[in-house]
């Protein structure tokens, strides 16, 4: 069997226990160097047969897999975060299909939800923001005309940014460009949960000069919209002592 297993965020022990079993009987595991936490490694048993796919290639990672099944291996395919984001699965899961190979998938907690955690944010304050944008801008790699920066920042949701640390002067354009005040909040979360995660807090209008200035390039994320200042924000009507639910009676009107 084949199993994509989702690493986290990055701090070793936020892997799920499934997915750290699943390393542990691997026979082969092929993780994402350049961004998958190598204490993770740790967790492999002293045979297990390990593949850094930073240093190769879609057919060669497949190779790997291939001749692993046909062996009779368990291997396992560790992704950073959760692999349904930027984790370019389902074309490794596509040539498995052709082939007829098993595998499943073992869900992790993504960078996102890590990044809130290093903020003790909350993306969705009533009131504030309901709905949460995950994308990322166009680089080397491509984004759908229809999924751009400026469209998405027309909403006035909460953002979150992938990939993007590289590009955050024509970041801070578009966000502008699309509705964003200058002087919106926005953050700026360095290595998520890992040992040397660093977060700050800035505005859209200066989130070229807050990287600069910490020096951050890359593996960082960058989130933007009110919910990050958390003010003027509606109490939940959940836990309302006026608000009637399903498992008790309010005592407003």
């Amino acid at each position: 069997m084949i199993h994509f297993v989702g690493a986290g965020s990055g701090a070793p022990d936020l892997i799920t226990i499934r997915g750290k079993q699943l390393i542990e009987t691997a026979d082969i595991l092929i993780y994402a160097g350049s961004l998958v936490n190598p204490e993770l490694l740790l967790y492999a048993g002293p045979d297990c047969k390990i593949y850094n796919s930073a240093e190769m290639t879609l057919e060669k990672v497949f190779k790997v897999m291939e001749e692993g099944e046909q062996a009779g291996k368990d291997t396992v395919r560790l992704h950073t975060g959760d692999p349904c984001l930027y984790g370019a699965v389902r074309e490794q899961m596509d040539l498995l299909d052709e082939k007829g190979l098993p595998y499943d998938y073992c869900p992790g907690v993504s960078s996102f939800c890590g990044a809130a955690s290093a903020l003790n944010l909350e993306y969705t304050l009533p009131d504030v923001s309901q709905s949460v944008i995950i994308t990322r801008m166009a680089g080397r790699t491509p984004v759908p005309e229809r999924e751009s920066i400026a469209s998405f920042a027309a909403h006035q949701a909460t953002m979150v940014i992938f990939l993007s640390t590289g590009m955050l002067k024509e970041l801070s354009e578009k966000l502008v460009e699309g509705g964003y005040a200058e002087e919106t909040p926005a953050a700026i979360v360095y290595k998520a949960t890992w040992e040397d995660e660093q977060t700050f807090l800035c505005t859209v209008a200066t989130l070229f000069q807050t990287a600069e200035e910490h020096g951050i390039t890359k593996t960082a994320l960058i989130i933007v919209g009110d919910v990050v200042s958390h003010h003027h924000y509606q109490r939940s009507k959940l836990y309302d002592p006026e608000f009637t639910t399903g498992y008790r009676k309010g005592n407003g009107k």
